[in-house]
């Protein structure tokens, strides 16, 4: 029921109910594909680091952005109340801070393009070769 009202609330919006999604690094950070487990634990503050071993610093959609809630959802198994309340209690007890947010897809893309360390997510139709895709969210 509960993904019904969200497709339906996102076709009221004028938005499709189901943008693909894909996460994207940096072109020349040697990731080739991350397991959606692997994008969770780095966006939840959970690891700082790619499979490789190098930094991972994650950059956020705004808080409300459709795409954003859609990432959660599908990726990281949250709702928006579950992430916001994740990051609060992280924030009170001094463990951590949210990712970077940023207005928009361009802005998420652009973003990781110009930092080797970054990883983002952005709707399909957005992916050009300034950023590498590792993993497709349908």
């Amino acid at each position: 029921m509960k993904k019904i009202l969200m497709g339906l609330a996102l076709v009221a919006m004028g938005l499709p109910a189901h943008a693909e999604l894909v996460i994207i690094v940096n072109p020349k950070n040697p990731a080739a594909n991350l397991t959606a487990e692997q994008v969770a634990q780095v966006f939840l503050g959970r690891s700082n680091t790619f499979p490789s071993g190098a930094a991972a610093t994650p950059v956020d959609q705004k808080e409300g952005a459709t795409v954003r809630d859609e990432f959660y959802t599908k990726v990281v198994d949250k709702n928006p109340g579950q992430v916001k309340a994740y990051w609060a209690k992280l924030m009170f007890s001094g463990k951590g801070q949210p990712p970077r947010e940023l207005a928009s897809s361009a802005e998420v893309k652009r973003a990781v393009a110009a930092d080797a360390s970054a990883i983002g997510y952005i709707e399909k139709s957005a992916v050009d070769s300034t950023v590498k895709g590792v993993l497709s969210v349908p």
